[in-house]
């Protein structure tokens, strides 16, 4: 039985340009169960980075609820929920926010620490996760302006699990990035799936999207249209690339 990780009630989000209200979600329903590699597609201006900056915590609705468990992440102080998002939620973003004056080592360990104050711990941990991602050793001390732009997302992956998040946000991970950085990245999002990690991404490119099991499709602030397939797997990338051009077509893309 599916376990829902994530869910939202009549959600909504509006801003106020020019004086004039610019509805950008409208009366969302929608559930994320555990395990899912779920991919939030739509054209520009579809309100698909909206949305899962209201689903991770990190923009909050205008109206409507959105439930992490049991929790209405939607209602809660500025406080709280910052410690709800540092418990449960990881993050990685197009732009890669990595700390300019700190090694890479340092980068995870910054973010690792906020959480368990073990330090031996965390520093064994973080160097598991980094050599997992195809990082040396001797990489570790490097500083990011040393590394390339997919090296420096890896490390941003590392950063965002090293707290075991319930939920990995992606926002066009793999969008600055050459196809050979963006294949190593996606590699490793593929695995952290298999292994059990919950990923929500928002990608305009399709064949980031042939990550996904399932792809929803935002178009006018709704979820307009949703195709779910089976795991990942590269020999069966061609199919599944026939079925996203299919899906994607109907949805008008």
């Amino acid at each position: 039985m599916d376990t829902i990780i994530l869910r939202t009630n009549k959600l909504c989000k509006s801003f106020s340009i020019g004086g004039v209200q610019q509805h950008v979600l409208k009366n969302l329903d929608l559930s994320i169960n555990k395990g899912d590699f779920t991919v939030i597609m739509g054209s520009s201006g579809s309100g698909k980075s909206t949305l899962l900056y209201a689903l991770s915590g990190m923009d909050i609705p205008t109206v409507g609820d959105v439930f992490l468990g049991e929790e209405n992440i939607a209602k809660l102080s500025n406080d709280k929920l910052a410690l709800i998002r540092r418990k449960n939620c990881g993050f990685v973003f197009q732009s890669i926010y990595l700390l300019d004056n700190m090694n890479i080592l340092d980068n995870v360990l910054t973010s690792g620490l906020l959480l368990n104050r073990n330090k031996k711990e965390v520093f064994h941990k973080a160097q598991t996760l980094l050599k997992s991602m195809g990082l040396n050793e001797q990489d570790f001390v490097k500083f990011p302006n040393q590394l390339s732009g997919g090296e420096k997302q890896r490390v941003a992956i590392v950063r965002a699990i090293i707290n075991n998040p319930k939920i990995l946000f992606a926002d066009e991970p793999t969008g600055a990035l050459n196809s050979a950085s963006s294949t190593q990245v996606l590699d490793n999002f593929t695995r952290l799936n298999e292994d059990g990690q919950s990923i929500i991404m928002v990608t305009h490119d399709i064949k980031t999207a042939l990550r996904g099991n399932r792809i929803l499709y935002v178009k006018d602030g709704t979820v307009c249209g949703e195709l779910n397939m089976k795991p990942y797997k590269l020999l069966e990338s061609s199919n599944r690339m026939q079925k996203l051009q299919q899906f994607l077509g109907e949805m008008g893309w």
